[in-house]
């Protein structure tokens, strides 16, 4: 869940700290595996959901646990997902 992001605009010093504090909340909302809009985990943890979205992402990397996240069509465009158990 903790370390370094890939990509060209990741810098350590300056957003190491917030991404990973980002990633812990996201799993720790996440980790019982109720399905959750990103707006739902938004409000939660109090990210944006466009970096919600990002730690989901991380969350099914190797490098960052290798997570199942599930995720399933609502309607309208609105998705949930959930950490598979």
């Amino acid at each position: 869940i903790l370390g370094d992001r890939d990509g060209e605009t990741f810098d350590r010093a300056r957003d190491g700290k917030r991404l990973n504090a980002q990633a812990a909340a996201v799993y720790s909302y996440m980790q019982h595996g109720q399905w959750r809009t990103l707006a739902d985990i938004a409000a939660a943890t109090g990210a944006p959901e466009a970096s919600v979205s990002a730690r989901l992402r991380d969350l099914r990397s190797l490098k960052f646990g290798g997570y199942t996240v599930e995720r399933r069509y609502i309607a309208k465009g609105l998705w949930q997902y959930r950490i598979a158990a």
